[in-house]
């Protein structure tokens, strides 16, 4: 556990010092699981700088995400993990807001392997999102989205968990 710490602090220090040499966004989530954990989520995201498809319809674009998230359950308190992955984003055309979907798969490390019933198997797992939501003009976006982790069969137990979030994000 005192690993995990050390990897998040650097992670963090890492965060800061990638926020000062390039724009990034930074985002906040709370929601729960399926069993009412509580989950609070801080993230930082760096824009790919890319367009694909683009039409009068909208483009495909994305970013890399990082962040630490604290589970707060009532059997198994103070988890926390770390994640990362690639999510691509379908954003359509608007005016000052703009409606888009997003999607990703990427990796995560927890300090526990258990939350709530939700056995893990290992500290290893992948992170699959799925989401929706606005941004608005002035670096403003809101959404709501779906996260799975789950190790994928690598060691048993496998339980999985889901977590379910609103999302605020600044551009910075």
């Amino acid at each position: 556990m005192k690993k995990l710490f050390g990897v998040a602090a650097m992670v963090a220090m890492g965060l800061g010092q990638c926020v000062t040499a390039q724009a990034a966004d930074v985002s906040l989530s709370v929601g729960q699981t399926g069993e009412s954990t509580m989950v609070y989520r801080l993230g930082a995201q760096w824009d790919w700088d890319k367009s694909w498809w683009q039409t009068s319809v909208g483009r495909l674009t994305g970013y890399w995400d990082a962040g630490y998230t604290y589970w707060d359950g009532d059997d198994y308190k103070d988890n926390h993990s770390v994640s990362f992955a690639p999510v691509f984003v379908y954003e359509f055309a608007g005016g000052s807001v703009k409606p888009f979907i997003e999607a990703g798969i990427g990796v995560a490390a927890f300090a526990n392997t258990q939350i709530e019933n939700n056995r893990l198997g290992s500290s290893f797992n992948f992170e699959d999102r799925i989401g929706a939501g606005l941004r608005f003009a002035g670096g403003h976006q809101l959404s709501v989205r779906a996260i799975h982790y789950s190790n994928a069969g690598i060691k048993q137990p496998n339980d999985g968990i889901e977590s379910y979030t609103l999302n605020y994000s600044l551009a910075l």
